[in-house]
């Protein structure tokens, strides 16, 4: 049986995940509307992703006998400038999801929750590989230019899903 404590951070973290999937929903939708295909897919994509990481939470919660909690989440923004804006907010927002991966990993680990350190494995690598990605998607965007081909070799890679592989 997990600690108050405990399921309260866990649920905190799987809103943070949920919201990470509407987040990328609503970047897929401004790519899209800017005729960023490539784009527009991977974040469909990754949107997906982060909706099945709220439910990898959601199950360990309710795995637990902890009951999962859905909280009211904040609408993400849609008032993107550029493809180059987006990228790098999704970083940042990815920079972001890993501190609070971080401070939860540590919670659990002072706590002496090893089960959920252990469960916490996963996402702490998942982080690495997400922050590494969308690096790679601003540092390729960077390198190839803000304009013209630059931007459209950079979306048809998005959309070939071959970034940083």
């Amino acid at each position: 049986m997990l600690k108050i404590d405990m399921i309260q951070k866990l649920t905190q973290q799987m809103n943070d995940e949920f919201y990470s999937s509407n987040l990328y929903l609503q970047m897929s939708a401004w790519c899209r509307d800017n005729a960023y295909e490539g784009a527009a897919a991977f974040f469909r994509e990754h949107a997906r992703e982060e909706m099945a990481h709220m439910m990898r939470l959601f199950d360990y919660l309710d795995g637990t006998g902890s009951m999962p909690i859905i909280g009211k989440i904040d609408a993400p923004k849609s008032d993107f400038k550029s493809l180059k804006d987006v990228l790098e907010r999704a970083y940042k927002h990815e920079q972001s999801i890993t501190n609070s991966i971080n401070e939860l990993a540590d919670f659990a680990i002072t706590s002496k929750d090893y089960p959920t350190f252990n469960f916490l494995q996963w996402f702490l690598n998942e982080q690495h590989e997400e922050e590494k990605l969308f690096k790679t998607l601003v540092d390729r965007l960077l390198l190839a230019g803000t304009t013209g081909e630059g931007l459209f070799l950079v979306d048809k890679e998005m959309g070939n899903n071959t970034v940083a592989e």
